[in-house]
């Protein structure tokens, strides 16, 4: 909260009111969406697709289940999903309907649109009824929400009663001397790059602010505890690079 009484939180390195980070988040996504899976692809080394991969196989999905994918953009763990899962579906909600376009072309491209719905909207006012989904996914995005309790509150809502939270997040390196590299790299390289591939060094710029603003692994998974989920743990990937947080609504 700032001087004036107003509520603040950040956006990046910034501090901003409340109200206006979701409308810059948006526009980070909408400039960068045509080119969103090849800069994932190129500042990973091609490592999320082994994360995602990662996720699907803790997640185990089962014919028939209903997902939920929050901030899905291009639609990535979906199809994931859907192709392990005979029979499931999967609505796939993202803010940036610019993201959802382009996953829509991909989704026609592997035959997966008859499965799949597209929807517009906010991770912290979901507009589903109660109890609505089997399985609720974040993939790299629960970060940009304004308020992450809320998302969360808003996943254990939709989800059924036996339904599982799973979310996908860059985190912390537990060892200072490759946490130290990591960021070397990030804030050097990481901008660049989105200036060169994507013609936008700003929006990498925040992207990479964004992870070090985001809560380690412990004060994460209690967060997701706070939300009501149980049996909740988290996975380390590469190192703590990324972490994988699991939670189930008993």
């Amino acid at each position: 909260m700032d001087e004036n009484g107003q509520k603040t939180t950040h956006f990046g390195f910034q501090t901003v009111p409340e109200e206006e980070k979701a409308r810059r988040v948006h526009g980070v996504f909408s400039s960068v969406a045509s080119r969103y899976d090849v800069m994932n692809d190129l500042m990973s080394a091609g490592i999320h697709r082994l994360w995602k991969d990662a996720m699907m196989d803790w997640l185990a999905p089962r014919p028939g289940q209903r997902l939920l994918d929050v901030a899905g953009g291009t639609g990535d763990i979906a199809f994931r999903f859907l192709r392990r899962a005979p029979g499931a579906s999967a609505v796939v909600l993202d803010m940036t309907e610019s993201m959802l376009a382009e996953g829509r072309k991909r989704a026609d491209a592997e035959k997966l649109g008859d499965r799949l719905d597209w929807v517009v909207g906010d991770a912290m006012a979901l507009p589903f009824p109660d109890a609505s989904f089997d399985v609720y996914t974040i993939s790299f995005g629960i970060r940009n929400v304004t308020r992450p309790e809320v998302a969360l509150a808003e996943a254990f809502r939709v989800l059924r009663r036996g339904g599982r939270l799973m979310v996908l997040e860059f985190s912390q390196l537990p060892n200072p001397g490759l946490q130290w590299l990591y960021d070397r790299y990030s804030f050097n390289v990481i901008p660049v790059m989105g200036q060169i591939v994507a013609g936008d060094r700003a929006s990498y710029q925040y992207l990479v602010e964004s992870i070090r603003r985001f809560p380690d692994q412990e004060t994460f998974k209690g967060m997701i505890e706070a939300a009501g989920f149980e049996n909740v743990a988290y996975r380390n990937l590469t190192m703590g690079v990324a972490a994988l947080h699991s939670g189930w609504k008993l």
